[in-house]
């Protein structure tokens, strides 16, 4: 199929063309079956609001019931489960939701791409989100939510002490919360290393992509340990595998590592986007560009790869070696510095340039002198001394309080007032945004400091209530007023925005003069983003070429044509931004609501022990995966295709690394983080944990260790002679016979294990084994699907891609992996003890 180019005159008509191809259904059904990134980051962005307001009100119940001693507001159950609540709500159903919305709305525009790589893959993520933070608000409104506090320490959480289904509704939602996480971050990790406009290399990248990116990252390796202690814990609620239980073998110290491998580079993941947001706004505020640009991105990835680092500094009145101590103290200290290169490239930008005072850089101003002071009180927790003097009080809460609101929420704010004219289409015509400031920044800086005070004169956090006489009373008093005001400056800010969103003026494009990609689509910007992929020739394309939106409206970028009447964007190569591939994206389906809806099912039936409702979504997950991708498989060939300004290039599907791989490559590093978590944890209780080692060590015979090496070679190996066979032009049965012997044979190893150890409630020990046992056995299943699926393609007729058999291998190979990793960890020390 040739595309033509198009002629000048020709921009309306080629609107109206992308327009109903890019278009959601009108109807209501729409909102369902939509995955273009405008629909989802907008109802993204709503949900996330909607929380922000319910954690809000939580925080004003909180400081009710500590405006006075003695308060008898609350009775301790109540307020447990508020404060619980509260941090619940506020980082894991609004900090990650929140940033991911507005990267899903930005990203295609800033790239220069038409939308993110896996649009259905967002869809789900959403309403993932939707029914997981859904589950987790409906718990509360019922009076069923846990009081262990949002980190959810055992053994005060576990069955014992927390009776009921509270915490296992907390483990359970905010997991598939996280499912959602993963699968955003995917997408996002994707879409900046492949889906740019032509001509933007790295060094050419906005410089948001780069802290998305990043974070992105981040999510995926930060994320799959938290899953692990969930998954750990409820476990031992519902099972009775002790995991936790001292008396059998565990130790409660293991889910506070798990946690806070995850819980302090959490904080980074939330910080970075709004340091992001920073660099992007500030600039066009001081009409300048960024000073230090590479400065800054070696910052950001410099405080990524430093903030997995430092959990321990979470634990360090827990008793850790003093040799720890000094080593996590340093590293808490050591990010400081890259921290401190980005503020000062933010104060340099401002020194060169002009400012003006708009509202999105008044509330960038709060930024720097809450966060300053936020950054400050962290390196003096870092210093062991200290921090043992003000572990578990209200500074530590002031401190968090700070870093997040002041570092998060404030450029947030921002930076939705500074796109709202490229989302809406409207300017601000009500002023209440200004008062909102102005209410919002010293009230917070009062309410803090006083509770900053309070902590340093020893009052306690998660307790309900004090006695008179303490010295905290004036400090809670003034604390709890400012904390209300604060409260109204916030509702005033959503009132306002969402005012401004339909009753706005409506104005002119670009109306920051800003120099990033964009500002180069219409306001609103279209369903379909830009009308063709532009080619950039700097870090600045609008600057430098002020024509740039009329051209790409015109259609003299790449795919300036809708004469193939689908959804195409443009994959770039990695490092320089040449056109590589082009991507066909699939149109509007209910298939991510359908799999929301049984994926949501399957971690929530547990709650009402309907564990056979969540065995059969399970199998609904897998039926709905093979139709997901059966349909978005092209069934015929189409070569080289024309992509513009004379350039042929081919389909991605039809490639050796279509999206598919990059994405499975991406949800691997997921899944080996969590696989090297799973690890870390046996070790870690082999190493410390009381009542280790068991009795008698599990002693592998023969055969299993033969089966596995088989098995585990027999699966990574045919896959690569499909591939082989499918170059060749020759058949492709032998290979999948091969790969599916090889995933049963390593499954029947992994089954031995369980076999040997049939009790895993006895010992923490055996219930390990399990583990280790059931990730080689459901990856194998998940080998084996696959593997049925190339078999089911080539049954039909459809023909095999290489790049179909590439990612089944990148699969085989990590299961054949993982799979010899795993069953070496359960055999050798049996075999050598």
């Amino acid at each position: 199929m040739t595309q033509t180019r198009p002629r000048r005159g020709t921009a309306l008509r080629l609107h109206r063309q992308l327009d109903r191809i890019w278009s959601p259904d009108p109807r209501l059904r729409g909102w369902l079956t939509t995955n273009n990134n405008n629909d989802i980051g907008r109802l993204f962005l709503a949900v996330a609001t909607a929380f922000f307001v319910i954690g809000g009100i939580l925080a004003m119940l909180i400081r009710a019931q500590l405006a006075t001693p003695g308060s008898a507001f609350m009775g301790p159950e109540a307020y447990n489960q508020v404060f619980t609540m509260h941090g619940t709500v506020m980082m894991f159903l609004f900090a990650i939701p929140f940033f991911e919305a507005l990267a899903v709305l930005l990203l295609p525009g800033m790239l220069g791409t038409r939308d993110l790589a896996y649009p259905r893959l967002g869809a789900y993520g959403l309403w993932v989100y939707i029914f997981g933070g859904s589950a987790v608000i409906i718990a509360m409104l019922l009076g069923l939510s846990p009081d262990g506090g949002w980190f959810m320490y055992p053994p005060l959480s576990s069955a014992a002490f927390s009776p009921g289904i509270g915490a296992d509704v907390w483990l359970l939602g905010i997991t598939s919360i996280e499912v959602s996480a993963i699968a955003t971050a995917v997408e996002i990790v994707v879409t900046v290393l492949r889906y740019r406009a032509a001509g933007m290399s790295l060094s050419r990248m906005p410089i948001f992509a780069w802290y998305i990116l990043v974070v992105a990252v981040m999510i995926l390796t930060a994320f799959p340990p938290m899953i692990l202690g969930s998954l750990l814990l409820e476990v031992e609620r519902a099972l009775g595998w002790p995991f936790f239980q001292v008396e059998n073998g565990g130790d409660p110290l293991l889910w506070q590592h798990l946690f806070w491998l995850f819980g302090h580079p959490e904080v980074y993941i939330i910080f970075l986007p709004a340091a992001g947001m920073i660099a992007t706004i500030l600039p066009v505020m001081a009409r300048t560009t960024l000073l230090g640009y590479g400065w800054v991105v070696a910052a950001a990835v410099s405080l990524g790869v430093l903030s997995f680092g430092l959990w321990v500094h979470h634990m360090f009145t827990t008793g850790i070696p003093h040799l720890g101590l000094a080593f996590f103290s340093a590293a808490s200290t050591l990010v400081a510095v890259p921290t401190s290169i980005m503020i000062f490239s933010w104060i340099g930008t401002l020194w060169k340039g002009h400012v003006r005072m708009e509202l999105p850089m008044l509330w960038l101003l709060g930024f720097f002198a809450t966060f300053v002071i936020g950054g400050l009180t962290g390196v003096m927790l870092a210093i062991v001394p200290f921090n043992w003097q003000v572990h578990d009080t209200h500074f530590v809460v002031a401190h968090l309080h700070y870093v997040l609101i002041g570092g998060y929420v404030f450029p947030m704010i921002a930076a939705v007032y500074y796109f709202q004219p490229l989302l809406t289409g409207r300017f601000r015509f009500f002023r209440l945004g200004g008062i909102a400031f102005w209410l919002v920044v010293p009230a917070f800086h009062v309410t803090f400091l006083a509770v900053h005070v309070a902590g340093l004169l020893g009052q306690r956090r998660r307790t309900w209530t004090y006695d008179n006489g303490q010295g905290w009373e004036l400090l809670n008093l003034a604390a709890s007023i400012a904390a209300f005001v604060m409260a109204i400056g916030f509702a005033l800010v959503i009132l306002d925005i969402a005012v401004n969103t339909f009753v706005g003026l409506r104005g002119r494009r670009n109306p920051w003069e800003a120099p990033t990609l964009e500002w180069a689509a219409p306001i609103p910007s279209p369903n379909y983003g830009l009308a063709s992929i532009p080619i950039v020739q700097g870090r600045y394309p609008l600057l430098q070429d002020p024509d740039l939106p009329l051209k790409i409206a015109k259609g003299e970028g790449y795919l300036g044509t809708a004469t193939r009447n689908r959804r195409e964007t443009l994959i770039v190569t990695t490092a320089q931004g040449k056109p590589l591939q082009i991507a066909v994206l699939p149109g509007n389906s209910p298939l991510p609501f359908v799999l929301a809806i049984v994926t949501s099912t399957s971690f929530l039936a547990p709650l009402v022990k309907a564990y056979w409702l969540s065995a059969l979504a399970l199998v609904g997950v897998v039926v709905v995966a093979l139709v997901w991708v059966w349909t978005t498989a092209p069934r015929q060939t189409e070569g080289l295709v024309d992509a513009g300004h004379g350039t042929q290039l081919p389909v991605a599907a039809e490639c050796p690394d279509p999206p598919g791989w990059w994405g499975s490559l991406f949800l691997l590093v997921a899944d080996g983080v969590h696989f090297g978590a799973l690890l870390f944890g046996y070790a870690f209780l082999w190493t410390v944990a009381p009542n280790w080692p068991p009795a008698e060590y599990l002693r592998p015979d023969l055969w299993p260790v033969l089966l596995a090496l088989c098995g585990g070679g027999a699966l990574a190996l045919g896959p690569r002679l499909a591939g082989l066979a499918i170059a060749l032009g020759r058949g492709t049965a032998a290979p999948l016979v091969l790969a599916a012997v090889g995933a049963l044979a390593l499954a029947a190893a992994a089954g031995s294990v369980i076999l040997a150890r049939p009790t895993p409630s006895g010992h923490a020990y055996d219930a390990t084994l399990w583990l280790l046992a059931g990730h080689v056995g459901l990856h194998s299943l998940i080998s084996l699907i696959m593997l049925g699926y190339l078999a089911l393609r080539r049954i039909a007729g459809h023909g095999l891609r290489q790049g179909e058999a590439n990612i089944v291998g990148l699969w085989a190979d990590f299961t054949a992996g993982t799979g010899l990793v795993a069953l070496s960890a359960a055999w050798l020390p049996g075999a050598f003890g």
